[in-house]
Protein backbone atom coordinates (compact mmCIF):
# COMPACT_ATOMS: atom_id res chain seq x y z
CA UNK A 1 0.00 0.00 0.00
CA UNK A 2 1.87 3.44 -0.94
CA UNK A 3 2.13 6.67 1.01
CA UNK A 4 -0.29 9.34 -0.49
CA UNK A 5 1.48 11.31 -2.78
CA UNK A 6 1.83 15.16 -2.09
CA UNK A 7 2.81 18.61 -3.51
CA UNK A 8 6.27 18.03 -1.94
CA UNK A 9 6.54 14.80 -3.95
CA UNK A 10 5.40 16.49 -7.12
CA UNK A 11 7.74 19.41 -6.42
CA UNK A 12 10.43 17.22 -5.98
CA UNK A 13 10.10 15.00 -9.17
CA UNK A 14 9.83 18.65 -10.94
CA UNK A 15 12.80 20.31 -9.23
CA UNK A 16 10.44 23.56 -8.24
CA UNK A 17 9.61 24.46 -4.54
CA UNK A 18 6.22 23.39 -3.01
CA UNK A 19 5.08 27.08 -3.34
CA UNK A 20 5.68 27.08 -7.01
CA UNK A 21 4.31 23.69 -7.84
CA UNK A 22 1.14 24.92 -5.29
CA UNK A 23 0.35 27.92 -7.10
CA UNK A 24 0.38 25.59 -10.49
CA UNK A 25 -2.05 22.76 -9.20
CA UNK A 26 -4.36 25.81 -7.90
CA UNK A 27 -4.70 27.27 -11.02
CA UNK A 28 -3.47 30.42 -9.30
CA UNK A 29 -2.92 33.31 -12.33
CA UNK A 30 0.20 35.66 -12.03
CA UNK A 31 2.78 32.82 -11.38
CA UNK A 32 5.17 34.06 -13.71
CA UNK A 33 5.66 30.68 -14.46
CA UNK A 34 6.19 29.60 -18.00
CA UNK A 35 3.34 27.48 -19.32
CA UNK A 36 5.93 24.88 -20.42
CA UNK A 37 6.97 24.46 -16.76
CA UNK A 38 2.98 24.65 -16.05
CA UNK A 39 2.30 22.11 -17.78
CA UNK A 40 5.35 19.55 -16.78
CA UNK A 41 4.29 20.08 -13.45
CA UNK A 42 0.58 19.09 -14.23
CA UNK A 43 2.02 16.12 -16.36
CA UNK A 44 3.99 14.82 -13.29
CA UNK A 45 1.34 15.22 -10.94
CA UNK A 46 -1.17 12.97 -13.36
CA UNK A 47 1.99 10.47 -13.73
CA UNK A 48 2.36 10.69 -9.73
CA UNK A 49 -1.31 9.65 -9.39
CA UNK A 50 -1.78 13.22 -6.80
CA UNK A 51 -4.84 14.38 -5.84
CA UNK A 52 -5.94 17.58 -4.83
CA UNK A 53 -6.61 18.37 -1.26
CA UNK A 54 -10.19 19.44 -1.14
CA UNK A 55 -10.48 20.16 2.47
CA UNK A 56 -7.19 21.85 2.36
CA UNK A 57 -8.49 25.54 3.21
CA UNK A 58 -11.06 24.19 5.74
CA UNK A 59 -8.33 23.07 7.78
CA UNK A 60 -6.67 25.86 7.32
CA UNK A 61 -8.98 28.10 9.01
CA UNK A 62 -9.64 25.67 11.55
CA UNK A 63 -12.52 23.07 10.52
CA UNK A 64 -12.38 19.83 12.39
CA UNK A 65 -10.84 16.83 11.10
CA UNK A 66 -13.07 14.28 9.30
CA UNK A 67 -13.64 10.62 9.86
CA UNK A 68 -15.07 8.69 6.38
CA UNK A 69 -17.95 6.28 7.30
CA UNK A 70 -18.72 3.81 3.88
CA UNK A 71 -21.18 1.19 4.58
CA UNK A 72 -23.29 -0.93 2.20
CA UNK A 73 -26.87 -0.52 3.27
CA UNK A 74 -26.61 0.79 7.17
CA UNK A 75 -27.41 4.33 6.13
CA UNK A 76 -30.75 2.76 4.06
CA UNK A 77 -31.42 0.43 6.58
CA UNK A 78 -33.38 1.52 10.24
CA UNK A 79 -32.10 -1.88 11.93
CA UNK A 80 -28.57 -0.53 12.14
CA UNK A 81 -29.36 3.13 12.15
CA UNK A 82 -28.11 3.36 15.71
CA UNK A 83 -24.82 2.47 14.11
CA UNK A 84 -24.83 5.63 13.20
CA UNK A 85 -25.38 7.30 16.00
CA UNK A 86 -22.58 5.32 17.75
CA UNK A 87 -20.31 6.83 15.49
CA UNK A 88 -21.74 10.52 15.00
CA UNK A 89 -21.92 11.03 18.81
CA UNK A 90 -18.18 10.14 19.27
CA UNK A 91 -17.20 12.24 16.37
CA UNK A 92 -18.88 14.72 17.89
CA UNK A 93 -17.37 14.40 21.03
CA UNK A 94 -13.96 14.74 19.61
CA UNK A 95 -14.89 17.68 17.60
CA UNK A 96 -14.38 15.69 14.09
CA UNK A 97 -17.22 15.51 11.42
CA UNK A 98 -17.71 12.76 9.75
CA UNK A 99 -18.39 12.51 5.86
CA UNK A 100 -20.77 9.64 4.93
CA UNK A 101 -20.82 7.48 1.33
CA UNK A 102 -23.59 4.81 0.86
CA UNK A 103 -22.36 2.04 -1.93
CA UNK A 104 -24.88 -0.78 -2.05
CA UNK A 105 -23.35 -3.73 -2.92
CA UNK A 106 -21.21 -2.31 -6.13
CA UNK A 107 -17.31 -2.85 -6.11
CA UNK A 108 -17.06 -0.38 -8.70
CA UNK A 109 -19.06 2.37 -6.53
CA UNK A 110 -17.12 1.45 -3.39
CA UNK A 111 -13.71 2.02 -5.40
CA UNK A 112 -14.59 5.60 -6.28
CA UNK A 113 -16.32 6.56 -2.80
CA UNK A 114 -12.93 5.50 -1.15
CA UNK A 115 -10.94 7.51 -3.67
CA UNK A 116 -13.13 10.30 -3.05
CA UNK A 117 -12.74 10.16 0.71
CA UNK A 118 -9.09 9.90 0.07
CA UNK A 119 -9.15 13.34 -1.94
CA UNK A 120 -10.57 14.62 1.12
CA UNK A 121 -8.10 13.46 3.46
CA UNK A 122 -9.82 11.82 5.66
CA UNK A 123 -7.78 11.21 9.13
CA UNK A 124 -9.17 8.08 9.34
CA UNK A 125 -11.79 5.49 7.68
CA UNK A 126 -14.74 3.27 9.00
CA UNK A 127 -16.10 0.53 6.42
CA UNK A 128 -19.26 -0.81 7.85
CA UNK A 129 -21.97 -3.23 7.10
CA UNK A 130 -25.26 -3.89 7.35
CA UNK A 131 -24.82 -7.96 7.91
CA UNK A 132 -21.49 -9.01 9.60
CA UNK A 133 -19.85 -10.14 6.58
CA UNK A 134 -16.77 -10.21 4.57
CA UNK A 135 -16.04 -7.44 1.75
CA UNK A 136 -13.05 -7.05 -0.21
CA UNK A 137 -11.90 -3.35 -0.33
CA UNK A 138 -8.77 -1.80 -2.70
CA UNK A 139 -5.75 -1.05 -1.63
CA UNK A 140 -5.75 1.90 0.92
CA UNK A 141 -2.67 4.12 2.14
CA UNK A 142 -0.76 2.59 4.82
CA UNK A 143 -1.12 5.48 6.74
CA UNK A 144 -4.96 5.50 6.62
CA UNK A 145 -6.01 4.13 9.81
CA UNK A 146 -9.12 1.87 8.70
CA UNK A 147 -11.86 0.27 10.97
CA UNK A 148 -13.62 -2.61 10.20
CA UNK A 149 -17.66 -2.06 11.43
CA UNK A 150 -19.39 -5.81 11.66
CA UNK A 151 -17.24 -6.36 8.71
CA UNK A 152 -14.05 -7.78 8.39
CA UNK A 153 -11.48 -8.04 4.90
CA UNK A 154 -8.64 -10.02 3.88
CA UNK A 155 -6.08 -6.92 5.33
CA UNK A 156 -4.97 -6.55 8.18
CA UNK A 157 -7.60 -4.15 9.53
CA UNK A 158 -8.72 -3.73 12.80
CA UNK A 159 -12.28 -5.47 13.22
CA UNK A 160 -15.28 -4.55 15.80
CA UNK A 161 -18.03 -7.75 15.85
CA UNK A 162 -20.80 -8.31 17.91
CA UNK A 163 -19.95 -11.62 20.53
CA UNK A 164 -22.49 -13.83 18.38
CA UNK A 165 -20.88 -17.17 20.61
CA UNK A 166 -21.70 -15.31 23.92
CA UNK A 167 -24.84 -14.86 22.81
CA UNK A 168 -26.25 -17.73 21.50
CA UNK A 169 -25.05 -19.41 24.49
CA UNK A 170 -26.97 -17.00 26.56
CA UNK A 171 -29.93 -17.69 25.10
CA UNK A 172 -29.65 -21.06 25.57
CA UNK A 173 -28.65 -21.00 29.13
CA UNK A 174 -31.84 -18.71 30.26
CA UNK A 175 -33.62 -21.70 28.87
CA UNK A 176 -32.33 -24.24 30.00
CA UNK A 177 -31.91 -22.32 33.86
CA UNK A 178 -35.74 -21.22 33.17
CA UNK A 179 -35.94 -25.41 33.44
CA UNK A 180 -36.44 -26.26 29.49
CA UNK A 181 -35.40 -29.72 28.27
CA UNK A 182 -36.90 -29.74 25.03
CA UNK A 183 -35.98 -26.79 22.73
CA UNK A 184 -36.75 -26.37 19.35
CA UNK A 185 -34.65 -24.31 17.21
CA UNK A 186 -36.30 -22.10 14.20
CA UNK A 187 -34.22 -20.87 11.09
CA UNK A 188 -31.13 -23.37 11.26
CA UNK A 189 -28.70 -22.44 8.10
CA UNK A 190 -27.23 -24.84 6.24
CA UNK A 191 -23.25 -25.33 6.10
CA UNK A 192 -22.93 -24.75 2.57
CA UNK A 193 -24.52 -20.88 2.89
CA UNK A 194 -22.59 -19.63 6.33
CA UNK A 195 -19.01 -18.59 4.23
CA UNK A 196 -17.78 -15.95 4.80
CA UNK A 197 -19.29 -13.15 2.13
CA UNK A 198 -22.57 -13.85 3.33
CA UNK A 199 -21.85 -13.85 7.23
CA UNK A 200 -18.59 -13.99 9.41
CA UNK A 201 -20.49 -14.46 13.06
CA UNK A 202 -23.49 -17.02 12.53
CA UNK A 203 -21.23 -20.07 12.56
CA UNK A 204 -20.91 -18.26 15.91
CA UNK A 205 -24.69 -18.06 17.24
CA UNK A 206 -25.37 -21.46 16.39
CA UNK A 207 -22.16 -22.26 18.28
CA UNK A 208 -23.07 -20.93 21.33
CA UNK A 209 -26.66 -22.28 21.02
CA UNK A 210 -24.96 -25.92 20.64
CA UNK A 211 -22.59 -25.84 22.77
CA UNK A 212 -25.07 -25.40 25.63
CA UNK A 213 -27.93 -27.60 24.61
CA UNK A 214 -24.54 -30.44 24.63
CA UNK A 215 -23.03 -29.14 28.01
CA UNK A 216 -26.54 -30.27 29.25
CA UNK A 217 -26.87 -33.73 27.44
CA UNK A 218 -29.53 -32.59 25.33
CA UNK A 219 -30.95 -32.70 21.81
CA UNK A 220 -32.98 -30.14 19.89
CA UNK A 221 -36.24 -31.15 20.13
CA UNK A 222 -36.98 -30.22 16.44
CA UNK A 223 -35.49 -28.02 13.84
CA UNK A 224 -36.26 -26.18 10.75
CA UNK A 225 -34.09 -24.99 8.52
CA UNK A 226 -34.07 -21.81 6.53
CA UNK A 227 -31.63 -19.64 4.58
CA UNK A 228 -33.80 -16.02 4.84
CA UNK A 229 -34.78 -14.75 8.63
CA UNK A 230 -38.17 -13.12 7.44
CA UNK A 231 -41.83 -13.78 9.21
CA UNK A 232 -42.75 -15.72 6.84
CA UNK A 233 -40.08 -18.57 7.62
CA UNK A 234 -41.00 -17.98 11.02
CA UNK A 235 -44.72 -18.90 10.90
CA UNK A 236 -44.02 -21.63 7.79
CA UNK A 237 -41.47 -23.43 10.16
CA UNK A 238 -43.41 -23.37 13.71
CA UNK A 239 -46.11 -24.71 11.66
CA UNK A 240 -44.52 -27.38 10.64
CA UNK A 241 -42.99 -28.26 14.37
CA UNK A 242 -46.09 -28.34 15.40
CA UNK A 243 -47.75 -30.78 12.36
CA UNK A 244 -45.06 -32.88 13.54
CA UNK A 245 -45.87 -33.45 16.72
CA UNK A 246 -42.62 -33.00 18.41
CA UNK A 247 -43.00 -32.18 22.37
CA UNK A 248 -41.42 -28.47 23.00
CA UNK A 249 -41.75 -26.43 25.68
CA UNK A 250 -39.76 -23.55 24.51
CA UNK A 251 -38.66 -22.55 20.94
CA UNK A 252 -35.11 -20.59 19.96
CA UNK A 253 -35.89 -17.93 16.95
CA UNK A 254 -32.90 -16.91 14.82
CA UNK A 255 -34.17 -13.61 15.23
CA UNK A 256 -37.27 -11.35 15.99
CA UNK A 257 -38.37 -11.25 12.14
CA UNK A 258 -38.51 -15.59 12.99
CA UNK A 259 -39.97 -14.82 16.28
CA UNK A 260 -43.13 -12.51 14.65
CA UNK A 261 -43.84 -15.54 12.46
CA UNK A 262 -43.32 -17.98 15.15
CA UNK A 263 -46.40 -16.00 17.32
CA UNK A 264 -48.35 -16.01 14.42
CA UNK A 265 -48.60 -19.75 13.81
CA UNK A 266 -48.79 -20.32 17.40
CA UNK A 267 -51.76 -18.21 18.08
CA UNK A 268 -53.51 -19.24 14.87
CA UNK A 269 -53.36 -22.90 16.86
CA UNK A 270 -54.72 -21.62 19.73
CA UNK A 271 -51.20 -21.75 22.03
CA UNK A 272 -50.40 -19.03 23.51
CA UNK A 273 -46.60 -17.67 24.36
CA UNK A 274 -45.29 -18.12 27.32
CA UNK A 275 -47.88 -20.60 29.11
CA UNK A 276 -47.85 -23.14 26.51
CA UNK A 277 -44.38 -21.83 24.29
CA UNK A 278 -41.70 -19.64 25.25
CA UNK A 279 -39.80 -18.14 22.60
CA UNK A 280 -36.27 -16.46 22.78
CA UNK A 281 -34.36 -14.56 20.26
CA UNK A 282 -31.94 -12.53 18.63
CA UNK A 283 -31.15 -8.84 17.09
CA UNK A 284 -33.97 -6.97 19.68
CA UNK A 285 -35.32 -4.91 16.85
CA UNK A 286 -37.70 -2.36 16.92
CA UNK A 287 -41.00 -5.23 16.84
CA UNK A 288 -39.86 -7.19 19.87
CA UNK A 289 -41.16 -4.73 22.17
CA UNK A 290 -44.66 -4.37 20.00
CA UNK A 291 -45.16 -8.20 20.20
CA UNK A 292 -47.28 -8.90 23.38
CA UNK A 293 -45.54 -10.75 25.57
CA UNK A 294 -43.13 -9.18 25.16
CA UNK A 295 -40.10 -11.09 23.10
CA UNK A 296 -36.98 -11.71 25.16
CA UNK A 297 -33.77 -11.59 22.97
CA UNK A 298 -30.36 -10.78 22.86
CA UNK A 299 -29.63 -7.56 21.15
CA UNK A 300 -27.39 -6.92 18.79
CA UNK A 301 -24.99 -4.10 20.26
CA UNK A 302 -25.40 -1.62 16.48
CA UNK A 303 -24.85 1.55 18.66
CA UNK A 304 -22.13 0.13 20.60
CA UNK A 305 -19.49 -1.50 17.96
CA UNK A 306 -20.29 2.44 16.55
CA UNK A 307 -18.99 3.70 19.05
CA UNK A 308 -15.97 1.38 19.43
CA UNK A 309 -15.04 1.67 15.72
CA UNK A 310 -15.07 5.30 15.80
CA UNK A 311 -13.13 5.72 18.88
CA UNK A 312 -10.52 3.59 17.55
CA UNK A 313 -10.03 5.39 13.91
CA UNK A 314 -9.70 8.47 16.07
CA UNK A 315 -7.19 7.11 17.92
CA UNK A 316 -5.45 5.61 15.15
CA UNK A 317 -5.13 2.01 16.05
CA UNK A 318 -4.38 -0.54 13.59
CA UNK A 319 -3.36 -3.47 15.25
CA UNK A 320 -5.23 -6.31 13.42
CA UNK A 321 -7.86 -8.31 15.53
CA UNK A 322 -11.00 -9.02 16.49
CA UNK A 323 -12.86 -6.70 18.89
CA UNK A 324 -16.34 -8.26 20.13
CA UNK A 325 -18.83 -6.41 21.50
CA UNK A 326 -21.20 -7.85 24.12
CA UNK A 327 -24.94 -8.98 23.04
CA UNK A 328 -27.01 -8.22 26.17
CA UNK A 329 -29.98 -10.20 26.49
CA UNK A 330 -33.12 -8.29 27.09
CA UNK A 331 -35.14 -10.29 29.33
CA UNK A 332 -38.62 -9.85 29.04
CA UNK A 333 -42.17 -11.61 29.37
CA UNK A 334 -41.92 -14.68 26.31
CA UNK A 335 -40.28 -17.14 28.44
CA UNK A 336 -41.47 -19.26 31.71
CA UNK A 337 -39.77 -20.56 33.83
CA UNK A 338 -40.84 -24.21 34.33
CA UNK A 339 -42.20 -25.91 37.45
CA UNK A 340 -42.36 -29.24 38.79
CA UNK A 341 -46.00 -30.24 37.55
CA UNK A 342 -45.03 -28.25 34.06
Amino acid sequence: MAKRVTIADVAAAAGLSKASVSLILNNKPDTRLAPETAKRVKDIAEQLNYRPDPSARALRVGTAPTIGFVSDDVTLTRYASAMIRGILDVAEENQHTVLIAETGHHPERLTGVLDAMQDRRVSGLVFGSMAARQVELPSLPADLPVVMLNATTTADYPVVLPDERTAGAAIAELLVDAGHRRIGLIGRRRAEVLVPAESVTIADRFAGLDGVMEANGLDWAWEGESDFWTPDAGYRLTSEALASGAAFTALVCLNDNVAFGAYQALQETGRRVPDDVSIASFDDDEISTYLRPKLTTARLPYEEMGRTAMGMALAGITEPGRRLQPMPVMVRDSVKTLTPSD
